[in-house]
């Protein structure tokens, strides 16, 4: 992992890139979406403070385990001055993303249990499914094809 000298206070897009193992497409990415910001020199280059490099560092640990940018956008907004998350920061977002994260398994654990029946049956019926209709919420309103007629007549 390449060394950027203390006395360098801001990072060129290229050095961030290296530093953070993040692409820099990715990191213009994160930017458009106001995860990090750059200020641009005279020659309209980006410029990023060191900070950036521990903000990278959050969005993409918090990437790692499932959660949506918007989200991470949002928890890196009510940080006060928008400054670096610290590691309070990151245990009590974490705590907040925990019951989300643990309903999401849930679910893909629900999913994965019914996934060998659906492939073993193979009708994909839209009245029976587990997996296209779960709990048979649509089979309560109405059964199998007028579903799919519903549809087309709702998107025209």
């Amino acid at each position: 992992m390449p060394q950027i000298p203390e006395k360098i206070h801001e990072l060129t897009v290229g050095q961030l890139s290296a530093r953070s193992g993040a692409a820099v497409s990715a990191l213009h990415f994160y930017e458009s979406k106001g995860l990090i910001t750059s200020r641009r020199t005279s020659g309209n280059q980006r410029r990023y403070g060191r900070d950036t490099l521990r903000r990278v560092a959050f969005i993409r640990a918090a990437q790692r385990v499932g959660i949506p940018l918007a989200t991470v956008r949002d928890a890196l907004a009510q940080l006060p001055e928008e400054r670096t998350p610290t590691n309070e920061d990151w245990a009590r977002l974490s705590a907040t993303w925990r019951t989300e994260l643990d309903e999401r398994i849930k679910q893909l654990g629900r999913l994965r249990d019914h996934l060998t029946d659906c492939i073993g049956c193979g009708c994909l019926s839209l009245q029976n499914c587990v997996l296209s209709n779960p709990d048979d919420v649509i089979g309560e309103r109405m059964t199998g094809s007028r579903l799919l007629s519903e549809r087309r007549a709702a998107k025209e």
